[in-house]
């Protein structure tokens, strides 16, 4: 190459480099904000995970960021959870728990955190609606009442799926085994998804599950919901009593709630709640949530902590009374 000519080349190569290194710092001059990390402590396909990336898009527009969710399931919430605990403050990092986070001090014998000092409360975004739902094909029963009696012919025949041992849902289900007087064997899994998938297949018999998860799997027949467990019944499947309608004490729903790291600033609290509020109240979010009976009424940070404290000391006397602990 001629000795002019490479000097032209040479400097229209430095100049484009030049400018790729400009561009990505002039675009984080203009204003560019990193990505939102949500975590979700609870495998894909989950009644938490459904709710999250149905708002996904809307808290991206609400919050001017992109917005990326990462499922953490595994122990409960607390791998997930541990995660948020130790990501940096700075509004990055934040995780969308259910009753499991207030659940945990009480079911574990030691936890990697405070599940009430090691975090900061968001908001409390709204709560979704449980169902006691079988395999109908191993389960023939069209009620709890029939369930029941299924369950009680055969003690230790039968057994019930949960996200893991020691969530709400296996509370839940404990609950009705109780409230019912029967014996069955509790098979714990790594998140609800996958025990939606064993409970279609056949390697296990009921479960408490909430309504998101399991909405297009009744429609489709692959499961039958018995009972609501909650103190209504579930608008969209008015014909499923209670279980305090069927006779059976007891009601158990769930919630989800929006945390970052301790020591989270006010400001980025207020940023991130007010984000987050918009973004689930807005037309579209509050459709997807109505779509899967979920009622959505975002709450102050206060308040959210408040439920917290609340949700925990309940807990902790379901869990003496069921006698669950871990290690």
């Amino acid at each position: 190459m001629p000795r002019t000519h490479r000097r032209h080349f040479i400097g229209g190569l430095a100049a484009a480099t030049a400018l790729l290194i400009v561009q990505p710092m002039n675009a984080a001059a203009q204003g560019g904000s990193p990505s939102l990390r949500i975590i979700v402590p609870a495998s894909a396909g989950s009644g938490q995970d459904v709710m999250v990336r149905a708002a996904q898009n809307a808290m991206s527009r609400a919050l001017g960021r992109p917005v990326v969710v990462e499922n953490l399931p595994g122990s409960g919430g607390v791998i997930g959870t541990q995660q948020l605990v130790k990501a940096a403050p700075d509004g990055n990092t934040i995780a969308f728990v259910s009753n499991n986070h207030t659940v945990n001090p009480a079911v574990y014998k030691k936890l990697p955190y405070d599940s009430l000092k090691d975090v900061t409360p968001i908001t409390m975004v709204g709560e979704t609606p449980f169902l006691l739902v079988v395999n109908p094909g191993r389960l023939p029963a069209h009620n709890a009442k029939e369930l029941a009696a299924l369950i009680k012919a055969r003690p230790d025949h039968y057994n019930f799926a949960s996200s893991g041992n020691g969530t709400i849902l296996h509370l839940a289900a404990e609950m009705f085994v109780d409230a019912a007087g029967l014996k069955a064997r509790h098979i714990p899994y790594r998140g609800a998804g996958p025990a939606i998938t064993d409970l279609i297949g056949g390697q296990v018999d009921f479960a408490v599950l909430a309504v998101p998860a399991v909405q297009s799997h009744l429609k489709a027949g692959t499961l039958r919901a018995v009972a609501a467990t909650g103190a209504v019944r579930v608008p969209s499947l008015a014909n499923i009593p209670t279980l305090q309608e069927q006779g059976f004490n007891m009601t158990v729903g769930g919630w989800l709630a929006a945390i970052g790291p301790a020591t989270l600033a006010p400001a980025e609290v207020k940023r991130l709640h007010d984000g987050i509020a918009a973004a689930w109240t807005s037309p579209e979010v509050k459709k997807a949530m109505a779509d899967q009976e979920n009622i959505i009424n975002p709450t102050t940070p206060e308040a959210a902590l408040a439920i917290f404290s609340r949700e925990q000391a309940r807990y902790a006397d379901l869990v003496r009374k069921i006698g669950v602990t871990l290690d």
